[in-house]
């Protein structure tokens, strides 16, 4: 994947939106920087910046998308990929629904997805050191290029959708201890079941995520 490197961005979603929406770049694309003064975390709240953190923003055609994944299950689809890439590289990280990464009872990072044209744009943010506010990182030093070499390695192989899948319902059990928002409200997974397309069933009320 070409991937470009910038010292400072406002935000590597925002800067990689703007490129798809004002020029057709040849895909796939990655944008990479050290440093972002607007990154964007879920719900709208921003992902507090640190330097030496990883702050990354990806650009794939609809078209080179496994044939079964649902954009609705896009999240939970890279971002578990990205966790099978950190697990794989000694981490004992775990995804916790739809696209938040966990170490024991602390979220080290998470990922959001738009639509943009013919074109599906994954934002992550990773704390790969502890930031001055107190955040958690990751439960091992790893360098910022290898992480991306082999997570753009396992998103090249392209693992259907049903694959994928498989394997995190196995690991959903570490989710029933925590919470998800819904509608602005905060919801227990404890009674979640988790659907084949990657929604949850919540006492009859079926979930999507819009991450």
């Amino acid at each position: 994947m070409k991937t470009f490197y910038f010292d400072t961005l406002t935000s590597t979603q925002l800067y990689l939106k703007d490129l798809i929406k004002n020029t057709k770049p040849s895909l796939p694309l990655a944008v990479v920087c050290e440093m972002q003064t607007e990154g964007i975390g879920s719900r709208n709240n921003t992902w507090t910046s640190q330097k030496g953190n990883l702050f990354l923003s990806f650009a794939l055609a609809l078209s080179d998308l496994p044939k079964d994944l649902k954009l609705e299950s896009s999240s939970i689809y890279f971002s578990y990929l990205l966790k099978e890439t950190l697990e794989s590289l000694g981490s004992k990280v775990f995804l916790k629904w739809p696209n938040d990464l966990y170490v024991n009872e602390d979220k080290v990072g998470g990922m959001i997805t738009n639509v943009v044209n013919d074109t599906i744009i994954c934002g992550v943010g990773l704390n790969l050191i502890k930031s001055k506010n107190g955040f958690a990182s990751l439960d091992l030093e790893l360098d910022k290029h290898i992480i991306l070499e082999s997570y753009f390695k396992n998103i090249e192989k392209k693992p259907l959708w049903k694959q994928v899948f498989s394997k995190y319902k196995i690991n959903f059990c570490t989710n029933l201890n925590f919470f998800t928002y819904v509608k602005g409200r905060k919801v227990s997974l404890s009674e979640a079941v988790l659907e084949n397309d990657g929604s949850l069933n919540i006492n009859g009320e079926r979930i999507y995520s819009l991450r």
